[in-house]
């Protein structure tokens, strides 16, 4: 059914999803904007269309360019990768109304998935743990909201129904402070995500981040692959990934995994997806779904052997998974740093032009990026230029294959968080594992 896709994304993860394409026969087609059009995955595919100017309101964010694209090249299918429109379930619609297959869930289980509110309510139905809180959208009911405060315990977070990346959401530790904080949230929301609906959860103060990656098809058969640790993070942005995640035992992942796999079940899910949880005290969380694949899809790929954007598009084709949960088999462990353009003690982006480029090698290590020398990494998108990921039979061999790995790869002529990185992997609370979402954020503050 599919014969011809059309990735309607850039960078790596477009590169990636080439690479699938090319394993299994298929034609691809890049989309870019004018300046990407040096992009290596450009290059790569077998037909390319430049859809707008640098902005991505202009290119990537550009659905009739998109959708034209793909009609004057007879493309059969559209592949969204991650971030831009991979989780806007309008384009998903416009896509299957325009004849094309998204390789992606329905859209209306993207609007679904994509309202916090309504999500959150779904997993309750569905059985999955979620964080105590308002049970929905909070009004300007000052008395009301106090009440409700008291009764789910201080500290509170105020978050918008349509956020994510870690925007739309303000801590509350009193009384005093919660009128304020949920106005103000309200109108970030507003501007932000032009939809001003928030809630209010407990605030866990030690959580780590724990997800769980789902596979389901059309036919109602849905597995997990297991866990990944993504804990370690700034400014709620993940910066090194791992699988398995340090200290959850076969049980608790057997437990949490099957009510996923049932939720995916009750909810019609269709493609890869990911179950995202606050970990705390021996309990998951459900914060959110992400409705596509992940930066950090590739740790859970190298620990289980599956291939996720392939499964992704025969999915999407309409085959039934080709696996059952007995032949998912977690082996070893994998860990994943992302490299970024950018200066690794201010963070600030740092774009211009790659004057050399390395990449390092050796058992257990893959790269991911679309870097090479003389390459120019433009001011207009997300700074992330690649991933490094390190595979290892235990833990230790995977953190000693990863700094091995940072200290042989070179990138010049741009700064890059690389040092952060190496930092990281030294870090002895990090080498233990188990490391709560806010121990980089504290540990960073403690160097400063």
């Amino acid at each position: 059914m599919i014969d011809k896709i059309l990735i309607a994304n850039r960078g790596e993860i477009a590169l990636r999803i080439i690479r699938a394409c090319n394993a299994m026969g298929i034609k691809t087609v890049a989309v870019h904007s004018t300046v990407d059009r040096n992009l290596k995955h450009v290059a790569m595919a077998d037909e390319s269309v430049c859809i707008g100017p640098p902005p991505a309101v202009d290119s990537y964010l550009n659905i009739p360019a998109i959708i034209a694209a793909a009609e004057v090249t007879d493309t059969s299918a559209i592949h969204p990768g991650y971030g831009f429109l991979a989780e806007n379930a309008d384009f998903a619609e416009q896509v299957e109304q325009s004849g094309f297959i998204f390789i992606g869930p329905r859209s209306d289980t993207i609007e679904l998935m994509g309202d916090k509110v309504a999500a959150i309510d779904a997993m309750k139905e569905a059985g999955v743990p979620c964080v105590p809180g308002s049970g929905g959208p909070i009004e300007d009911d000052r008395e009301e909201n106090a009440r409700m405060a008291r009764e789910i315990g201080y500290p509170v977070i105020i978050k918008a129904a349509g956020g994510g990346g870690g925007r739309g959401m303000r801590v509350v530790h009193t009384e005093a402070a919660l009128s304020n904080a949920v106005s103000m949230t309200r109108n970030e929301a507003k501007a932000a995500f032009g939809n001003d609906m928030v809630y209010m959860e407990k605030f866990l103060e030690n959580p780590r981040h724990i997800e769980i990656q789902v596979l389901a098809d059309q036919h109602g058969n849905a597995i997990h692959l297991g866990e990944r640790d993504c804990s370690m993070q700034r400014r709620h942005q993940k910066v090194v990934e791992e699988a398995p995640a340090p200290g959850i035992t076969e049980e608790q992942r057997a437990e949490i995994g099957q009510v996923c796999v049932e939720a995916c079940q009750r909810i019609n899910y269709r493609g890869a997806g990911t179950f995202e949880f606050l970990y705390e005290d021996g309990r998951f969380y459900f914060i959110e779904m992400n409705t596509r694949i992940q930066v950090e899809h590739p740790v859970t790929e190298r620990i289980t052997g599956v291939d996720l954007v392939r499964q992704q598009i025969l999915v999407a084709a309409g085959e039934s998974l080709n696996m059952t949960q007995d032949d998912i088999v977690l082996r070893g462990c994998a860990i994943e740093c992302r490299i970024n353009a950018e200066d690794p003690v201010s963070f600030m982006p740092c774009p211009g032009p790659v004057t050399q480029f390395h990449a390092p090698g050796g058992p257990g290590i893959r790269v991911d990026t679309h870097l090479y020398d003389g390459y120019v990494v433009p001011p207009n998108y997300d700074s992330m230029i690649g991933k490094l990921i390190a595979y290892g039979h235990d833990r230790t061999t995977a953190i000693q294959r990863m700094q091995g790995a940072l200290n042989e790869t070179l990138i010049s002529g741009v700064k890059t968080n690389i040092p952060l990185l190496q930092r990281i992997m030294a870090d002895r609370g990090y080498q233990a594992g188990g490391t709560n979402i806010h121990y980089l954020e504290k540990r960073l503050s403690e160097t400063r």
